[in-house]
């Protein structure tokens, strides 16, 4: 079984966000200004010795990636933002093509939405910071011509002869049958059978397999939600001053309850399942927040333990792990102050019993 953590490389400076944000913006902004909003409520959360990180200092993504892999994650999936040839946030997965050292899969998920402010929890309607354009043939060729370098990685993770490519949103794309066609054939032409594409299926879309969409994903907990959120429509959440009142009034999903939905929900070949660590998205969406209750090493490594046998039972070699580092989603495996090591040693666990 194939683990891949999903990978935001959102955590050094690029001038989109000092240009909406201030000088200086990165994720761990939103991180360091969180606070309890109830009490009990897991905020702010704080990296284990206070590891705030910048991507682009030497030694960060072999630190991230010598854990991962040591706890036995088979590889990381970074998520790519490209608006029909610009790009923001890429200097992470380009410093990893060109440090051959560094001994980790990758693959990608393009996250193919406008780039906006509510992505960081301002209020109101979204102010767009950079539109999504999909384009022509033109477009798509430098889209491809990109990817191109990344899929003749042997690090790449492929299935079979065929570099997998996540899409976030495929209902959005004007054109996506031509231009995921286009795309086999430059991928043919490289030597490689087509590209295998895979459908994340959200709490908003689910595409179903086609000649184009070889698979799909279950990303969680964002497709469960719906199901499984509390809330009183009564109440809405205050300020730090109603503490008793805000634990009743947050929208909140327990954990073991959205995954035992998650685990009872029928999947098939190449409908890869997905585990999720924890979800708290308070620093980036304020009282809007969705927060997770009842999340703890123990239950992930039980839960992980089930999704890969279904897994294997289903003939699916990938599971998937939301994730390795939204520490603004309050959904990571790295290591903070108050379960340390706790989610990444309970994979080694799971698949130490697994295959002894």
């Amino acid at each position: 079984m194939k683990l891949i953590a999903f990978y935001l490389p959102q955590f050094h400076e690029i001038p989109e966000n000092n240009d909406a944000w201030g000088e200086g913006f990165t994720e761990w902004i939103n991180v360091k200004k969180a606070y309890p909003l109830f009490l009990g409520h897991n905020q702010p959360r704080v990296p284990l010795h206070n590891r705030y990180y910048n991507l682009l200092e030497d030694g960060v993504m072999e630190w991230q990636m010598n854990l991962a892999k040591r706890a036995g994650i088979y590889g990381f999936c970074f998520y790519h933002y490209w608006f029909g040839g610009r790009m923001v946030l890429e200097k992470p997965a380009e410093m990893l093509l060109n440090n051959k050292k560094i001994n980790f899969h990758y693959c990608f998920s393009w996250a193919n939405e406008p780039w906006t402010k509510t992505w960081h929890g301002a209020g109101g309607e979204k102010e767009i910071l950079i539109p999504q354009i999909y384009g022509n043939e033109e477009e798509w060729k430098a889209h491809y011509d990109y990817f191109r370098k990344f899929f003749m990685d042997k690090r790449y993770i492929k299935k079979g002869n065929c570099p997998i490519l996540l899409i976030y949103h495929l209902r959005s794309i004007s054109r996506f049958n031509d231009m995921v066609r286009y795309w086999n054939k430059c991928a043919k032409k490289d030597g490689f059978d087509g590209i295998f594409l895979i459908s994340m299926n959200t709490c908003r879309e689910h595409v179903t397999k086609s000649r184009w969409v070889n698979g799909s994903v279950d990303f969680e907990p964002c497709k469960i939600s719906r199901d499984a959120v509390k809330i009183s429509s009564k109440f809405k959440p205050k300020d730090t001053s109603s503490l008793l009142w805000n634990r009743f009034a947050v929208r909140q999903i327990h954990y073991k309850e959205a995954n035992e939905k998650m685990l009872i929900t029928a999947h098939e070949k190449n409908h890869f399942r997905m585990v999720f660590v924890d979800f708290d998205d308070f620093p980036r969406r304020n009282m809007r927040a969705l927060i997770t209750k009842g999340s703890t090493p123990k239950r992930f490594g039980k839960y992980l333990k089930e999704s890969i046998r279904l897994s294997k039972k289903e003939g699916n070699e990938y599971l998937f792990i939301n994730a390795w580092n939204e520490w603004g989603e309050g959904n990571y495996l790295e290591p903070d102050t108050k379960r340390k090591y706790g989610y990444l040693r309970q994979i080694r666990r799971v698949l130490q019993e697994e295959y002894k």
